[in-house]
């Protein structure tokens, strides 16, 4: 039987085979976006470089000696990325997803929007009917706090402040528990127009193209 992270090491290597040779492709942030880090180093000099959704993920690029370039800067040589591949905390039927249990759901998602597709790598631990299992982040200015957590209290959720922790971009993140989320689109809509809401981890708009999914038999793509 496959452990969990042998699920992940598997789905990780899959997803090579979607790496468009001589592009520029986006990488997102997580375990598993690790682990497919570890392996992208084994064709880093068939690509032009990465876009990185975090600081950590461009750290670990770069330990590879894998080419980081700024977004901006990237999309001045490409008009889009190739690929973006990352990770998911949950997933949907729709290939809706959860995202930002590491924090980086507001880069994740601009790299997503900036990328021709979206390949989801995930365990299958992570495959749900609804989302709202897993907390759902909400990057927040931090002057928007009570703001934001007394709507999330509002669609039946409790928030809390994620303790000790700054994104990259200097904000807070408001983690939102027991919400049954049945239309993620609309929901990631609301949020969105929350002043002081960056953005929500719910990525429906951004949803993934593929998902790679790490199984006890094998990878199985949906």
């Amino acid at each position: 039987m496959m452990t969990q992270d042998e699920m992940k090491k598997k789905v990780a290597e899959a997803a090579l085979a979607y790496v468009v040779e001589g592009s520029i492709i986006g990488v997102g942030t997580g375990s598993t976006a690790n682990m497919f880090i570890d392996a992208l180093a084994s064709m880093k000099d068939k690509i032009k470089g990465t876009v990185a959704s975090s600081e950590v993920t461009a750290e670990r690029l770069r330990s590879h000696g894998i080419t980081v370039l700024e977004l901006n800067d990237a999309l001045k040589q490409v008009n889009r990325l190739s690929v973006y591949i990352d990770g998911a905390d949950e997933f949907d039927p729709q290939k809706c997803l959860t995202k930002g249990g590491g924090g980086a759901l507001t880069r994740e998602k601009i790299v997503a929007a900036a990328s021709d597709k979206f390949v989801c790598i995930v365990d299958s631990t992570k495959q749900v009917d609804y989302l709202g299992a897993f907390p759902l982040p909400i990057e927040v200015i931090p002057m928007a706090e009570t703001l934001v957590m007394g709507i999330a209290h509002q669609l039946g959720g409790k928030a809390q402040v994620r303790e000790g922790f700054t994104t990259d971009n200097g904000n807070i993140i408001v983690d939102v528990t027991g919400l049954k989320i049945t239309d993620a689109q609309a929901l990631e809509n609301d949020l969105n127009e929350v002043p002081g809401v960056v953005t929500n981890g719910i990525f429906a708009h951004q949803r993934a193209d593929v998902i790679l999914m790490g199984t006890p038999d094998g990878v199985e793509t949906l």
